[in-house]
């Protein structure tokens, strides 16, 4: 198909300038025990803290007992952290806290460094914990690199979805983590976020189709990578060919696009952005532009450990009677509505 780049989606997903990759995470979890982590009778023959198999449909990544990714640290980049369902724990070296799910976005600005743990816990004792969660890395220009660092959260019923209706009546829902489209505009973001200027044309999509729905892709500067991820369906029609689930596909600027999906729902993330063109250089969760940098940041991190670890373990959860729920650095809670 001309103006199109298809390949199979590998883990983490191949992303452009000014992103730097995407993880994508699909967990049918077990229930969960009163720890917050399943029975640890299923952990047997696991390579727990290293645990990224899938095996029985689930990972524990990096946790021992509870899964997820415990305390680690970040310089030089952000975070968005999309949680479609389930629950995510955040706690980080700033004192910042929150659980968030179920359709919430975080969006984190590293910086200058911090060091966060995100858990899954597994809240429902009586059945089954799904997630399904994306975390984005958007890198940085020099100039941000080391800023302060900063968490927002985009809650669900807040976020700006945008709805196509084509003539069958069927719908392709959009939803705006980042971007516009059709005058409808994502909440702010980060305030040191390559996003945060308009001119970048930073665009973060969740795009979900019904049966037969139609959608429909406009040209671009000539100067933007976008690329759309379609990660679960039975196969849609675009342009004059056929794509199946499970696949990258990177756009040209100058291609519209038109999309119609076949006889099942589909989902996609949309990705798009002008680069930063700076260089690169990247060692493990560090982002920065010159190795020295990456030097740096470890010496910092060895000597500092980015503000300390305020909470009692690593793997620090939040219980099982909270809800969603953030408090700020500054100790101001957010509760959504």
């Amino acid at each position: 198909m001309d103006g199109l780049l298809i390949k199979p989606l590998g883990f983490p997903w191949e992303t452009y300038d000014p992103f730097l990759f995407c993880a994508f995470h699909h967990d049918k979890y077990p229930k969960g025990e009163a720890h917050l982590g399943p029975d640890p009778a299923l952990l047997a023959g696991r390579r727990l803290g290293e645990d990224f198999a899938n095996s029985s449909g689930w990972s524990m990544y990096h946790g021992d007992t509870i899964p997820g990714f415990p305390a680690h640290p970040h310089r030089g980049f952000e975070t968005v952290t999309i949680a479609e369902k389930g629950l995510v724990d955040h706690s980080d070296s700033i004192g910042a806290s929150g659980r968030f799910g179920n359709g919430d976005v975080q969006w984190m600005t590293a910086g200058s460094g911090v060091q966060h743990a995100e858990m899954f816990p597994l809240l429902n004792q009586e059945g089954d914990n799904e997630l399904l969660l994306f975390q984005i890395w958007l890198n940085l220009p020099a100039r941000s690199k080391m800023v302060k660092p900063h968490f927002a959260m985009f809650w669900d019923e807040k976020i700006p979805v945008a709805t196509q209706i084509n003539a069958a009546n069927k719908t392709t829902r959009i939803k705006l983590i980042a971007g516009s489209i059709g005058g409808l505009k994502a909440l702010d973001p980060a305030p040191d976020s390559w996003a945060a200027h308009d001119d970048n044309q930073v665009a973060i999509w969740l795009i979900h189709m019904e049966p037969n729905a139609e959608l429909d892709l406009a040209t671009v500067d000539s100067s933007v990578n976008r690329t759309l991820y379609y990660y679960e369906g039975s196969g849609v029609e675009i342009n004059d060919g056929v794509v199946s689930s499970r696949h990258s596909i990177r756009i040209d600027s100058d291609q519209k696009l038109h999309i119609r999906n076949g006889d099942a729902l589909s989902h996609f993330l949309y990705l798009q952005g002008k680069p930063i063109a700076e260089p690169v250089a990247q060692y493990g969760p560090f982002v920065m532009n010159t190795q020295e940098e990456i030097s740096n940041a470890f010496r910092e991190y060895q000597r500092t450990q980015f503000g300390g670890w305020p909470w009692p373990k690593h793997d620090h959860v939040h219980g099982n009677q909270r809800g969603r729920f953030a408090i700020h650095a500054n100790g101001k809670e957010e509760i959504p509505a």
